[in-house]
């Protein structure tokens, strides 16, 4: 005997990529050393999404850019390099909670010990198992600027589950000064403290980057909320798999 775990073959999660060692490029965590798993699916469907392949069937064949993969390969490839951090996204990854392979993932992952952070649009709550293994949620809540109607965007009942968890950090992405206005007024409207929130600047290449932080800096300081860039796109742009 061994003590280690039997592999199983059976439980599946639909995996648009899995990739790592890199760095977490946003929120409370940046630049931690991270390996990512990215799952298919989203339940929202973004103007400016920079992972359309996850879920848009209208511009992709789904079939080519989703496989279905045994969890305890999806575990062994995350673990490689030793992370201490493995970042599981999407599209949104919380979609897979009723598969059985999403309870077993986070039970490789948790014994494997790395900590574990999901990141989450906010509108999907997270079942108690989820709660009691996921290190952080990192929560993007998305503003008027994303195309979504707010009715679709907005569950003010999830994003009060995930503030239950006392393990929510809340990462807002903002083109303008007056995004950062509306993200005040989301917060408050869901009594989430300012040090809970990061405000990051939406873009998909560096200069794009640094003009939006630099327009978002003041009046996200003013409002009390933290402030974070896209590590990832300052170092290697929209290259996949970094």
């Amino acid at each position: 005997m061994t003590g280690t775990a039997p592999v199983d073959t059976t439980a599946t999660l639909v995996v648009a990529e899995c990739f790592g060692p890199t760095v977490q490029g946003e929120g409370p965590s940046l630049g931690r050393r991270a390996s990512f798993i990215r799952l298919g699916g989203c339940n929202l469907a973004c103007d400016w999404c920079d992972t359309p392949e996850t879920w848009d069937s209208e511009r992709f064949d789904l079939r080519q850019t989703l496989t279905r993969t045994p969890v305890d390969e999806i575990v062994a490839r995350a673990l490689v390099g030793a992370p201490g951090l493995v970042v599981i996204t999407g599209g949104e990854p919380l979609l897979h909670q009723k598969q059985p392979g999403w309870d077993l993932l986070l039970v490789r992952l948790a014994a494997a010990g790395v900590d574990i952070e999901v990141e989450t649009n906010g509108t999907i709550p997270p079942s108690p198992f989820t709660a009691r293994k996921v290190t952080r949620f990192n929560v993007s809540p998305k503003l008027g600027h994303s195309g979504d109607l707010e009715a679709k965007r907005i569950n003010s009942d999830a994003i009060h589950h995930l503030m239950w968890t006392e393990r929510a950090a809340f990462k807002i992405v903002c083109q303008s000064a007056e995004d950062v206005d509306e993200a005040a007024l989301f917060a408050c409207a869901h009594n989430i403290p300012p040090r809970l929130v990061w405000i990051m600047p939406e873009g998909v290449d560096a200069a794009q980057l640094r003009d939006r932080l630099a327009a978002l800096a003041e009046p996200s300081i003013a409002a009390g909320f933290n402030l974070t860039t896209r590590l990832h796109i300052a170092v290697w742009g929209t290259e996949k798999g970094r």
